[in-house]
């Protein structure tokens, strides 16, 4: 537990979340034989009463940095004048967190209380000798601290996707206050770029079934290298030998090793059963498509420019609560289509709207889910559209901005 503790604090901050030293250190805690944490805290006290009062074996403990900070500050703000929590639209806080609890003092009763209900508790709790600091995001594990990594990075991103989109939409609205432009332009500068140059891939033909496993190895690896991704949300496969090589649903993209699952295309054995959720999207994809290799990440401003849609006509829209699922409207990003759909075969599926998509084009956005490209033989093309296409839709997003801001008519592409 020792090393794992250290481990997911260390992952924190790889990932651009927390720092490795000041108020912005990760605190994760665990239990074996007895509760051991990354570093020492003055609330150490105050979380031993949490474990006290949940079935749970570990707990993590986020400060995030900019400009998460900032944006999740201005978030829980709202929340608590509100008296509700936070609502993010995007796809992981629908099916994992389905919303952000926020309260507003380190009490370890409400901690307990709102950790029985929900994934994640965030404590904004004002500082008393200056400005607030960053919001508390609080994640139990039952079974590794694993679990408290993925929740706070979800928490993350669901607030990221929440505030810019909020705020483009808002800017459309004429609605945006003094406020919330205050905290857009403090914490942009934080936002950190995408790298300009393209790794180097594996390249096929491949050769032996090992060469497979190490190319999705990689390209997992590189995703969450690239900030394509966050925590390990997204998915893998490459076809070679009438085989799907997919990685297994809830693996972690950067930790592939052993958590790669051959399926037949003829379905010939029960290989797929621990699968990516998304295995029959991939083998349609493929069916479709004849091309050998799907990534799938969740860029940011891809997943924000997918629920970017006039404010106006939305009020109006009959499936304006079910956009996920029913959106009618035609829309691209460029040449890249956005399509609705929702995780699993059901009728809503988008394994029945991406790969008809993806037999379209090279990229392809899931509202409110993220990206999946595709590469014909193997991933260097794949990896090259979706960096390609985030980079095109931070560009759209802030010229959008830019328009708005200055009057002007902003282009959506």
């Amino acid at each position: 537990m020792e090393e794992l503790v250290l481990k997911y604090a260390e992952k924190l901050i790889r990932a651009g979340l927390a720092e490795s030293s000041g108020p912005h250190r990760p605190l994760v805690g665990g239990i074996d034989d007895t509760l051991v944490w990354n570093r020492r805290s003055a609330e150490q006290d105050r979380f031993e009463q949490v474990f006290s009062g949940l079935n749970i074996n570990s707990l993590v403990c986020l400060r995030p940095v900019q400009p998460y900070a900032g944006l999740l500050r201005y978030l829980c703000s709202q929340a608590l004048s509100s008296n509700g929590p936070i609502q993010p639209k995007d796809c992981e806080t629908r099916t994992f967190l389905h919303d952000l609890p926020v309260i507003d003092r380190f009490d370890p009763d409400r901690i307990v209380s709102t950790l029985k209900r929900r994934k994640s508790v965030i404590i904004l709790e004002e500082d008393p000798t200056g400005p607030s600091v960053s919001p508390a995001i609080i994640a139990p594990g039952t079974v590794s601290p694993e679990q408290g990594f993925v929740t706070v990075s979800s928490v993350c991103f669901a607030g990221f996707i929440k505030f810019f989109t909020d705020y483009l939409a808002h800017l459309k609205l004429k609605t945006v206050s003094t406020r919330e432009h205050e905290v857009f332009d403090s914490i942009t500068g934080y936002i950190r770029p995408l790298p300009e140059n393209l790794p180097a891939f594996n390249r096929a033909p491949f050769k032996k079934e090992s060469d497979v496993y190490d190319a999705v190895i990689e390209a997992g690896l590189k995703t969450v290298a690239y900030d394509l991704v966050d925590s390990y949300f997204g998915n893998v496969s490459c076809c070679w030998k009438d085989t799907l090589y997919i990685s297994q649903t809830a693996s972690s993209l950067d930790e592939l090793s052993g958590c790669i699952d051959p399926v037949p295309l003829d379905h010939s054995t029960s290989a797929g059963l621990t699968a990516s959720s998304e295995l029959s999207a991939h083998l349609k994809t493929i069916e479709i498509t004849g091309n050998s290799a799907i990534l799938h990440g969740h860029p940011k401003f891809s997943v924000i420019l997918s629920m970017d849609c006039d404010p106006v006509e939305k009020a109006d829209c009959p499936f304006s609560d079910r956009c996920h699922t029913h959106c009618p409207k035609t829309r691209y990003i460029e040449q890249t289509p956005i399509v609705p759909g929702e995780v699993g075969t059901g009728p809503t599926g988008l394994c029945h709207t991406l790969p008809r998509a993806l037999s379209r084009s090279d990229s392809a956005i899931v509202y409110g889910h993220g990206l999946f490209t595709t590469g014909k033989h193997d991933f260097h093309d794949a990896f090259k559209s979706m960096l390609d296409v985030e980079t095109r839709c931070r560009k759209n997003y802030f010229d959008q901005v830019a328009g708005l801001r200055s009057g002007g008519q902003a282009s959506r592409a």
